[in-house]
């Protein structure tokens, strides 16, 4: 089983993670659109990308600083107006709502369940998601890394989300991809489950006996951070489409 807890009766607030959970992963076609100011493999960016986020998810350094940095790693010269570039596609490329889970995400609100989010995401894509992701409206708390020079799994993001919705560890369900972010959830007493497809989540939730579970219309595609025999860096695959 994906969650350590099975009580889940009482759950006042459920709170998502944002990428590869409400929103679906990039493409290898998109990734490879920002590889290219690089003169690298799509391998090999994503690779760097992945590597680099902390301290840029975190705030700590600006987006000009981040993408030459980058650049540094890749052995690579990029100029204002690729800077610019970059950081407009990487907004775009995250910009792929999951429309099955934003209807769950409707049914838990309409239910009387709050719902908040909880991501690391840099200053680019927050100030993104609070203007013009009109769908992120009607979420009750929104945690946004950079806003608040935290990342995830310390637990004080944690905690700053339980405040700010107003529930306790108990109270609470938290949805995440990677092991690591579940895990200290956990470790603060709150239910956590691992994404990997809402396949997989209405699994999980129907074996817990939660009485809100989502509704599955087509196939969905798993989440692919964390690996396979067909795929063993964990690197998104051509094959993911999005629906807007």
């Amino acid at each position: 089983m994906s969650t350590e807890r099975k009580d889940l009766a009482n759950i006042k607030a459920v709170i998502f993670d944002y990428g590869l959970v409400l929103v679906r992963s990039p493409t290898r076609e998109e990734f490879q659109r920002m590889a290219q100011m690089f003169s690298v493999s799509f391998k090999v960016f994503y690779q760097l990308w992945e590597s680099s986020r902390n301290v840029y998810d975190r705030g700590d350094i600006s987006a000009d600083q981040y993408w030459l940095a980058l650049a540094a790693q890749a052995n690579a010269l990029i100029d204002p107006e690729q800077i610019k570039s970059l950081r407009k596609t990487e907004v775009e490329i995250w910009s792929h709502p999951d429309p099955e889970m934003l209807n769950w995400v409707s049914e838990l609100q309409r239910s009387g369940i709050k719902t908040g989010i909880l991501s690391n995401m840099p200053l680019d894509l927050a100030a993104h998601v609070r203007t013009d992701g009109h769908w992120m409206k009607s979420f009750d708390f929104k945690t946004l890394s950079a806003e608040v020079r935290m990342i995830k799994p310390d637990p004080a993001i944690y905690e700053h989300t339980l405040r700010g919705l107003g529930v306790s560890a108990l109270e609470t369900l938290f949805l995440d991809d990677r092991e690591p972010n579940v895990r200290a959830a956990r470790a603060l007493g709150i239910h956590a489950i691992q994404f990997s497809s809402i396949e997989r989540l209405k699994t999980d939730l129907e074996g817990f006996g939660f009485p809100m579970l989502p509704t599955v219309t087509q196939s969905s595609s798993p989440v692919s951070n964390t690996g396979s025999e067909e795929n063993p860096e964990g690197l998104p695959g051509q094959e993911v489409k999005f629906q807007l």
